[in-house]
């Protein structure tokens, strides 16, 4: 089975032999996947000289977020993000897109509120339908390009949402109607897209699961700054998932989940002669082209 290590436990040769244990139509990519985890894993487990309940607990809470997760909340992504995973796979997926001179717009997680199920909104129309007395309507518009030429791109969908002032997304608020605060729309001829939001604030992120267990293990708080979600996709181009921070917002510097990166705040202005809305805010966005 592989020979002990020098304090008498399973050492290398073990984890050799557990990784030599994949067959021969094992993929490559999942070959170099799997090889790297499982070293890591064993790795990690005699650093800190795992016990057997401290294993057991830790099963139990990938359990519990499986058994928390459903299609309008995902506690299993919500733990990989407040240990910043998310964040990191985000950036090394990113990095990759964007060696060139023109690169496209930052991208962010897309954290576990998103619903496929979207209805398609008409340009210049609203997503908030519930708005709280204490909440702030904004317009948001913007144009999506080509990065590297700056061609506009029409018929690019925009899918955007966000929590309401008491930190809930619909799905989890019944005093909101389904699909609240969240739509797709579609950009014009020119590539342009707009519509009437809240202006975002800081809420904290669900405490009742393991995510929530976790920070209180490591005393942290778990206050997201206020932002909004979009995915943006284009025929013929990568999808782009980021968010975009209000810069005058709190929690900036220490998000609960390590989503905020340079070129993702954003600056709300006083809007003019419009009265459905406080606040302005223009956001462009750039594509790159599928390799």
């Amino acid at each position: 089975m592989g020979s002990q290590s020098t304090d008498g436990g399973l050492g290398q040769e073990f984890t050799s032999h557990v990784i030599q244990a994949m067959g021969p139509n094992t993929t490559p990519r999942m070959r170099t996947v799997l090889s790297a985890l499982i070293q890591h894993v064993h790795d990690f487990a005699r650093e800190v000289n795992l016990t057997t309940e401290e294993w057991l607990a830790g099963v139990e809470m990938i359990n519990w977020a499986g058994r928390m997760s459903n299609d309008k909340r995902n506690e299993g992504q919500l733990v990989c993000d407040v240990i910043g995973l998310e964040s990191l796979v985000d950036d090394i997926t990113y990095r990759e897109a964007s060696k060139t001179d023109k690169p496209p717009t930052s991208s962010a997680i897309l954290g576990p509120f998103w619903r496929a199920d979207a209805p398609i909104r008409e340009n210049g129309t609203t997503i908030t339908f519930n708005t709280p007395k204490d909440g702030v309507v904004a317009y948001m518009h913007g144009q999506v390009t080509d990065a590297e030429t700056g061609k506009p791109l029409p018929n690019t969908s925009v899918d955007v949402w966000q929590a309401s002032t008491n930190g809930l997304y619909e799905q989890q608020d019944d005093d909101q109607i389904d699909c609240n605060l969240r739509g797709k729309f579609i950009t014009d001829a020119e590539g342009r897209y707009s519509f009437y939001c809240l202006r975002p604030t800081p809420y904290p992120i669900p405490f009742d699961g393991p995510a929530g267990k976790l920070l209180k293990l490591m005393d942290r708080h778990e206050f997201r700054p206020a932002h909004i979600h979009l995915i943006v996709q284009s025929e013929g181009y990568s999808s782009l998932t980021t968010q975009i921070f209000d810069k005058d917002s709190k929690y900036l510097e220490d998000d609960s989940v390590f989503a905020v990166k340079d070129g993702l705040t954003v600056e709300f202005k006083p809007r003019k002669g419009d009265s459905q809305a406080e606040w302005d805010l223009e956001y462009d966005v750039k594509l790159a082209k599928k390799n």
